[in-house]
């Protein structure tokens, strides 16, 4: 009887196997099937005509090979059959399920597809060109879930909740303003982050009453999501959509970032992982029970070789076929160093702007030792890899997990060293003084590139929700003012900004903290807040303007922040003011001076005496300047940011 508790040491005679043909090799004159199966006795490799249901027309039995090889070869072209494999170990019969390498799949998953891919490529496919950036700072990330995008009435896109709905270009709202790919470009955001696309198993993909689920829980790694296709029993439709949307958003000049969930499986037992070789790819706990350090389900044991291997082996496959920009690690806390920096070699090969970050924690106990995990503060160990800075977000709004806990731009006070802190990058500097950033006590950065500045994301509250939960007392004009003071915060930071998809809008959900499975009413984007929000999406499309055009706010050198970007006055609760002088990173403006009051009362402050050009005070912002002052005093309004700049 199979009691599904393991030791590590149980796995310490496995073979690792060396290769890079794993899973179904297919020409038009043979198929052959590889697996990785050491703990095995028989395996068998089945046929069959449909993606679900009926019975299997051929059943193979495969042959042992070296170092815990399983093959079988079929000299005959089997394009377009389905296929399973089953595995006898000591133990007895584990499940039918494809092969963890499968590259595509019938509906839900539960079958391979044979399938020549090249079939799945769109018109002028390879022409297709990548949007990656040599300095991760002139990144600006858009996080968006592909349902969330399209779905509410009022985005204009027909192809709802579908990849396709980022084909579509002209939408409007019924006013006339621009919805989905259009806004994205009106906006000037630079890369779209989209939440995991990777075959997920808890929304069924037949059922077409409304469902929802954010995806962060992985059934097969290789294939995209049938739920997001209009076709989700062709195995070569989803591919085909998700490879008009890169392309879509490649003309468009938007690179494509997905989330990637390999530090854990929502299935446990059953999971494909554990039908193949049972308890070789996951942790456990002291008394052999799988260990759960990501809260949600099994985590993965990313530092066993053949775990290694398959992770590796799985990036570097998005990255070629389906030329993704960057990968976006969900509980990145949770891998193991070595596996990051392997990941990064690997993808150097291929392309080495490739864009890799990573939520630095996770989500409870692991047994695996943290000074060999991803997490943030081991950032500076990791290979031009970014982590979160949670710094930030505490810091401009308060805790996340605690709805009543406010932050700077509501008028706490004590948050100005966090913030400082983000501003340069969360690297070295000496004006930082460590003690009172609470966070952080050391800098974790190598480089900006390597912090990713947000103040939300679809976890926890909208920055909207949050707001109105903290501040009860605030007016929707003050909940406005400290967002954009937040937005003007991050884009103008040291650092990679990351904006969630609609919070340019003031995105609500309803004050929903998890609404990973929550319907579509709460998590779709409300395009038609686009409308009493106009000035808030106007402004933060000038700080990105802003950001584009001005080089001393990317800056890519730790030393050149150093040296540059000095902060300046007298300390005054609620407020951080900084210069970034001397044309810093060959910037055309010579001085930039930032003030920001994140109080509820303005606030007057000594500046050098210079003829500034103004480009932000009192909540707007002009990034080509509106005027000069010629002064040494200013008055700082309140909750707002105040730029000033020199043209010599």
């Amino acid at each position: 009887m199979r009691d599904w508790k393991f030791k590590d040491s149980d796995f310490c005679d496995f073979p690792h196997y060396e290769g890079r043909d794993l899973g179904i090799i297919w020409t038009q004159e043979r198929t052959r099937i590889k697996i990785w199966a050491p703990s095995a006795i028989r395996v068998f490799f089945r046929l069959y005509k449909s993606g679900q249901g009926g019975e299997s027309f051929k059943e193979f039995q495969m042959l042992p090979s070296e170092d815990g090889i399983w093959i079988y070869e079929i000299r005959e072209n089997l394009e377009g059959l389905f296929y399973t494999i089953q595995i006898r170990d000591k133990h007895g019969w584990l499940k039918e399920c494809p092969d963890i390498y499968a590259k595509a799949t019938g509906v839900n998953g539960h079958r391979g597809l044979i399938a020549n891919l090249k079939n799945s490529n769109p018109s002028m496919w390879e022409k297709d060109m990548r949007v990656t950036k040599s300095n991760p700072s002139d990144m600006i990330i858009y996080e968006v879930h592909i349902r969330d995008f399209s779905m509410s009435p009022t985005s204009g896109i027909i192809n709802k909740g579908k990849y396709l709905g980022f084909t579509e270009k002209g939408t409007k709202l019924p006013s006339g303003e621009t919805t989905g790919i259009d806004h994205l470009k009106e906006l000037g955001i630079t890369h779209v982050h989209l939440l995991p696309i990777a075959d997920f198993y808890t929304v069924d993909e037949l059922n077409i009453n409304p469902q929802y689920n954010w995806g962060y829980d992985p059934l097969n790694y290789n294939t995209p999501e049938g739920w997001y296709s209009t076709d989700p029993c062709n195995g070569l439709t989803r591919i085909r959509e998700l490879k008009q949307l890169v392309m879509s958003l490649h003309d468009n000049g938007i690179g494509v970032i997905i989330d990637v969930v390999y530090n854990h499986t929502g299935l446990i037992i059953e999971s494909y992982f554990n039908q193949s070789v049972p308890g070789y790819f996951y942790r456990f706990n002291k008394d052999g029970t799988f260990s759960d350090g990501s809260g949600c389900g099994t985590e993965l044991a990313t530092e066993r070789e053949m775990v290694r291997k398959y992770i590796i082996e799985s990036v570097a496959y998005w990255a070629e076929e389906y030329h993704i920009d960057g990968f976006r690690f969900d509980l990145m806390g949770l891998i193991d160093i070595e596996t990051m920096n392997q990941i990064r070699k690997k993808l150097n090969t291929i392309e080495p702007e490739i864009f890799m970050y990573g939520e630095g924690w996770g989500a409870g106990d692991s047994p695996f030792p943290e000074k060999n995990r991803a997490v943030k503060s081991n950032t500076k160990q990791l290979d031009r890899i970014a982590s979160f800075c949670d710094d930030l977000r505490n810091g401009l709004k308060g805790s996340p997990f605690d709805r009543n806990n406010a932050g700077f731009i509501s008028g706490v006070t004590l948050h100005e060293e966090q913030i400082k802190f983000a501003i340069i990058g969360a690297i070295e500097h000496d004006q930082i003084f460590y003690d009172y950033v609470g966070t952080s006590k050391i800098p974790w950065a190598n480089s900006p590139g390597q912090c990713v500045n947000y103040v939300s994301c679809h976890d926890n509250y909208t920055l909207f929700d949050k707001l109105v939960y903290s501040c009860p007392e605030a007016s929707p004009e003050t909940i406005e003012r400290m967002a954009r003071l937040a937005f003007g915060i991050i884009l103008t930071s040291q650092g990679v900004p990351f904006l969630h998809a609609g919070e340019e809008m003031l995105r609500s959900k309803g004050g929903h903290p998890d609404s990973y499975r929550s319907p579509d009413y709460i998590n779709q984007i409300d395009w038609s807040r686009k409308i009493p929000y106009a000035g808030l999406v106007n402004f933060v499309r000038n700080c990105i303007e802003l950001r584009h055009q001005h080089p001393a706010f990317r800056i890519s050198d730790g030393e050149i922040v150093r040296s540059k970007l000095r902060f300046f006055g007298t300390y005054i609760p609620g407020v951080i003011t900084y210069e970034l002088c001397d044309h810093a990173n060959g910037d055309r403006w010579q001085r930039i001076l930032v003030l920001l009051n994140g109080n509820n009362y303005s606030v007057e402050f000594t500046i050098p005496l210079e003829n500034w050009l103004i480009v932000a005070q009192n909540g707007e912002i002009m990034p080509n300047g509106s005027g000069y002052t010629k002064t040494n005093l200013v008055r700082l309004h309140h909750i707002s940011m105040m730029i000033l700049a020199t043209e010599g």
